[in-house]
């Protein structure tokens, strides 16, 4: 589909439900509408207010559950590809250095710990403001999660670069090989800044509770992908548990590195799966298959994983829950055979 009939779709609603839904309020219809006018730089200006990740967030967010899912169009309609839309405008940027302006003097010096998604906007509105820059930062590169969480397939390094490029090009310093806790203390850094602000993330795995879980063969996803270190996928069946994007990112890199099966095990419907509706249809292109209304009860293996134990699920609507809630359906356990869990 062309630009065009992407901007064509939209219908600069009044009430912007589509701004509402975004966790930014960007001003969508507004930079929609200069695209309309082939005013690109105005665009970017209006998306600038409250973004300066937007090749990379056009790519990544859900839009589905935020913006795009709240577009008026999407109900009788195809809703408006907002998210392809602002990577666009985002990519024009980079192609032709466009920036925020921001002052020569500053004042004031605030550090920055963590240079993933959250310090990188925060340093550069602080730049906006008059405000000195420095960010401390644990690898010898920028991007955060944005880097070592996210697979390239979805999100190319070399444009995570130019975009932590353009950032810092606003006159940041940045501190590499520097941890919190090891490198500095945060009683050392409040010392020199005027103001210090802690976006270090929390790209920590959730524990299933289940027995078995310390068998060897079954691994945190968030680590494996933050730190690419997987095990030896070819020919090995990985089960992967839970139906968020990270599912989806662990379970199409596995496929795409030689597993011979990969199955994620969701224990609601696909309907309230949180991954993005785009992740999954194409993780379903690449052959990943799905149980649904299912939970792992228990990992099977003496020295490494061989089993598993599921049960199968019913949805019941219970009172004051704003979800359905999955129940145990009795008798309905069986095993399947695992090299990995995830």
């Amino acid at each position: 589909m062309e630009v065009k009939d992407l901007l064509s779709n939209c219908a600069s609603c009044v009430i912007k439900p589509c701004q509402i839904g975004c966790p930014l309020n960007n001003d969508i219809t507004g930079f929609i509408k200069e695209m309309k006018n082939e005013n690109y730089k105005g665009a970017f200006d209006i998306l600038s207010n409250t973004t300066v990740l937007m090749s990379l967030c056009g790519r990544i967010c859900p839009h589905f559950q935020q913006c795009q899912g709240k577009c008026v169009k999407g109900i009788s309609y195809n809703a408006v590809e907002i998210g392809k839309l602002e990577s666009i405008i985002g990519d024009i940027a980079l192609e032709n250095n466009w920036t925020i302006s921001v002052p020569k003097k500053t004042k004031h010096h605030v550090a920055v710990i963590g240079g993933g998604p959250a310090g990188l906007t925060c340093a550069a509105f602080l730049r906006r403001n008059g405000i000195k820059v420095t960010i401390y930062e644990k690898h010898n590169y920028l991007g955060g999660i944005m880097v070592h969480g996210i697979p390239e397939f979805r999100l190319p390094k070399d444009l995570v670069k130019k975009v932590t490029d353009s950032i810092i090009n606003l006159g940041i310093d940045v501190k590499y090989n520097q941890e919190l806790g090891k490198d500095y203390t945060l009683e050392k850094i409040k010392e020199k800044y005027d103001a210090v602000f802690i976006g270090i993330g929390a790209n920590l795995s959730n524990k299933m509770n289940i027995q078995g879980e310390n068998t060897k063969g079954v691994y945190g996803a968030n680590e494996i992908l933050e730190n690419n270190n997987h095990p030896e996928y070819k020919d090995k069946v990985v089960i992967v548990s839970g139906g968020g994007n990270v599912a989806m990112d662990i379970s199409r890199t596995a496929k795409r590195m030689g597993a011979k099966k990969v199955v994620v095990i969701y224990r609601r419907s696909e309907a309230e799966m949180p991954a993005d509706k785009k992740e999954i249809e194409e993780a379903k292109e690449e052959e990943v298959e799905f149980l649904f209304l299912t939970t792992i009860t228990k990992i099977i293996g003496k020295d490494k994983v061989e089993k598993l134990e599921l049960l199968k699920n019913e949805l019941v609507k219970k009172e004051n829950d704003s979800r359905p809630v999955p129940v145990p359906i009795e008798g309905s356990n069986y095993e399947i055979d695992a090299d990995y869990v995830m």
